[in-house]
């Protein structure tokens, strides 16, 4: 069987290192053992602090992205609720129909999106919401639109307060109803 050889005697046999440096090497190591020996000093070991410490950042690195996946995969879940909620609570447009133009704001630039005039009074009523669906635009009653907005907040760009005016008291003409028919 062959003899194992230190890793010292392994680096003299192939030549890269010299017999006195090896020596002083030997002899240094020899002189720190001994001086921690006498008067209980503990030295102090760089490589095993250089070790702990990317140990600790790696955790800590490993926690950030981490923490940055689970706010990538809420934020998916949510588009995802928002995309059904939409799909399943999407009140249709009859292209045929809608000759109304009704003007809202996304971001910064005016937008139109035709509908009937029920709809539009229904949208100024605060009944029905405009929502951001994919690339285009949805109606949605408000109560949907509320529950999109505590989703994401951006994708509701028209949802008008219901309007409840509760007469007045002193009002001569409250005891007589407006026909619905009543054309102006």
């Amino acid at each position: 069987m062959s003899k194992k050889l230190s890793l010292q005697e392994q680096l003299l046999k192939s030549g890269l290192v010299s017999n006195a440096k090896a020596k002083s090497i030997k002899t240094e190591k020899h002189k720190q053992v001994q001086k921690q020996r006498h008067h209980n000093i503990d030295v102090v070991d760089e490589a095993k602090q250089l070790a702990e410490k990317a140990q600790t950042e790696k955790v800590e690195r490993d926690r950030l992205l981490n923490q940055q996946r689970q706010e990538q995969l809420k934020q998916k879940e949510l588009h995802a609720q928002i995309k059904q909620l939409i799909e399943q609570h999407r009140i249709p447009i009859d292209a045929k129909e809608a000759e109304i133009a009704y003007h809202f704001t996304d971001d910064t630039k005016v937008k139109t999106l035709y509908v009937t005039e029920s709809l539009r009074d229904k949208l100024s009523a605060g009944k029905l919401a405009i929502v951001k669906f994919e690339t285009a635009y949805a109606l949605v009653t408000c109560d949907i639109g509320h529950k999109i907005k505590e989703r994401d907040a951006t994708q509701v760009l028209v949802c008008n307060e219901e309007k409840i005016e509760p007469p007045q008291e002193d009002d001569p003409y409250a005891a007589f109803e407006i026909p619905d028919d009543l054309m102006w």
